[in-house]
C-alpha cells in the first residue's frame, strides 16, 4: 500500500514539485531570517565576547548597553578593587575615533584601550603579530577587515601607519575580532594611548574589568560590587543578553524579521493545505477503489501521511540546503561575516514544519476517510 501512495504522489510531477517547492521556499525564508536575525543579535556583543580574561564587568549606574558608554571617576577602579571576592580589576576603555590611512581615506573605528601592565580585554586571536608588540610606542591592533578597507588589496603587513585624530599609530598587530553590530573597523590600544586618540571628558574610564576569586561565581561578585559601590555590575554573559535586549526593545529590527518569518510560516501553512488538498481530491477515485478492495480507513489515512511526511522531508532538506548555502557563500564579505547558520534554528525550523506538513494533511485525511466507496463506479 505505502508503494501505491508514493507512485500516486510522483504521478503527476507537477503538483509532487509544486509541494516540494513551497516546503523548501518556507523551510529557507524561516530559517535564513531567523539565523541572520539570531546573527545580528550576536555582533551587538562582539567586544563583550571577544574578552576572554574576565567574567565580571562593571560600569556607570546610568549604563543601559556597550554602545552607551557614561564614563566614571578613576576612583571607581578602587572601590572595585575594594570589594572582598575580587582576585583583579583593571580599566577597560571602549570609544570611538577617526583614523585617515595615508592615501585619505578616512573612517570612525571602535577604539578599545586595554589596560596598559596586563593587556587584559585585548582578544587572542592573532592575524599577525603577538599580544606583547602592543606595548611599543604608538602601538594598535587592527582587525582584519579594517585593515582591508585602509589599505585595500594589500597583504597583510606590520608597521603601517594610519592618523587617529591627528596623532601617529602603527600598525603592530592585526587581529580576527569579531563581527560589531555597526561595520566600523575595531581598534585596540593600550589605555594611555586610546584617551590621546579621544577627546577627553573629566571622566574617562569606560568600563571596568574584574575576576572573582577561587569560589565565587560572577553572578555573585556582580552583586557584591554593586550592592558595595552603586556601579552595575554584571556577568559576561548578563552584560551582553542586556545589550541585545536593549536593541530588541528599542529597534524596529525584531518586527521587522517577525513579520517576514510569519509570512513564511502562513506561506507554509496555507500552500502546503491548499495543494495537497487538491492533490487529495485528484486521486479520489484512486482512494475509492482502494476502499472498494477493503483497505481500511487507518492504512488509507497512513498512505496520505506518507505523501505528506515524504514531501515535506525532501521539501525541508532542500530549503535547509539552501540556507546554509547562503550563509557559506556570504562568510567572507565583509558587511556579512558573523552571519552564520544556527542549527539550533534549523532544528525549530524542523519542528514547525513537520507540524505544518501533518496540519496540512488533516483535511486531506478527513475527505479520503468520509469517502465513500461507490463513488469508483460513479
Amino acid at each position: 500500500m505505502f508503494f501505491i501512495a508514493l507512485r500516486m504522489l510522483t504521478f503527476d510531477t507537477a503538483k509532487y514539485l509544486g509541494l516540494i517547492f513551497t516546503i523548501a521556499f518556507s523551510t529557507f525564508l524561516i530559517s535564513q531570517q531567523a539565523s541572520v536575525f539570531a546573527s545580528l543579535m550576536t555582533r551587538t556583543t562582539s567586544q563583550i565576547r571577544d574578552v576572554s580574561d574576565a567574567s565580571v564587568w562593571v560600569a556607570h549606574p546610568e549604563h543601559r548597553y556597550i554602545d552607551e558608554i557614561k564614563p566614571m571617576p578613576e576612583s571607581a577602579l578602587t572601590d572595585v578593587r575594594g570589594v572582598e571576592g575580587v582576585k583583579w580589576a583593571v580599566r577597560l576603555y571602549r570609544g570611538l575615533s577617526r583614523a585617515k590611512a595615508p592615501d585619505g581615506t578616512f573612517r570612525t573605528c571602535i577604539t578599545m584601550g586595554v589596560d596598559d601592565a596586563t593587556l587584559v580585554g585585548l582578544p587572542r586571536k592573532m592575524v599577525l603579530g603577538d599580544v606583547e608588540s602592543l606595548r611599543q610606542p604608538d602601538a594598535i591592533f587592527l582587525d582584519r577587515f579594517g585593515y582591508s578597507y585602509f589599505f585595500p588589496g594589500q597583504a597583510f603587513k606590520l608597521g603601517a601607519e594610519l592618523e587617529l585624530n591627528d596623532r601617529r599609530g602603527r600598525v603592530a598587530g592585526i587581529i580576527d575580532s569579531s563581527a560589531p553590530f555597526v561595520t566600523f573597523p575595531v581598534i585596540y590600544t593600550r589605555y594611555s594611548l586610546a584617551l590621546t586618540y579621544a577627546g577627553q571628558e573629566r571622566n574617562t574610564l569606560s568600563l571596568i574589568l574584574a575576576q572573582p576569586e577561587e569560589g565565587i561565581t560572577p553572578d555573585q561578585l556582580a552583586a557584591r560590587i554593586h550592592e558595595r559601590t552603586g556601579l552595575t555590575a554584571m556577568s559576561s554573559r548578563s552584560f551582553g543578553w542586556q545589550t541585545i535586549w536593549f536593541y530588541i526593545k528599542n529597534t524596529g529590527i525584531p518586527v521587522n524579521f517577525g513579520v517576514i518569518i510569519i509570512v513564511g510560516i502562513l506561506v507554509g501553512t496555507v500552500v502546503a493545505a491548499q495543494t495537497l488538498y487538491l492533490f487529495t481530491l485528484d486521486n479520489l477515485k484512486q482512494y475509492a477503489a482502494l476502499k472498494a478492495i477493503g483497505v481500511k480507513n487507518l492504512m488509507l489515512g497512513a498512505m496520505v501521511l506518507l505523501q505528506s511526511s515524504v514531501v515535506g522531508a525532501i521539501g525541508y532538506g532542500f530549503g535547509a540546503a539552501m540556507c546554509v548555502s547562503f550563509f557559506f557563500f556570504t562568510k567572507d564579505m565583509p558587511h556579512l561575516r558573523g552571519f552564520i547558520t544556527h542549527y539550533e534554528i534549523l532544528a525549530g525550523t524542523a519542528a514547525l514544519m513537520a507540524m505544518i506538513v501533518v496540519g496540512a494533511s488533516v483535511l486531506s485525511v478527513q475527505r479520503v476517510v468520509s469517502l465513500e466507496p461507490a463513488t469508483v463506479f460513479r
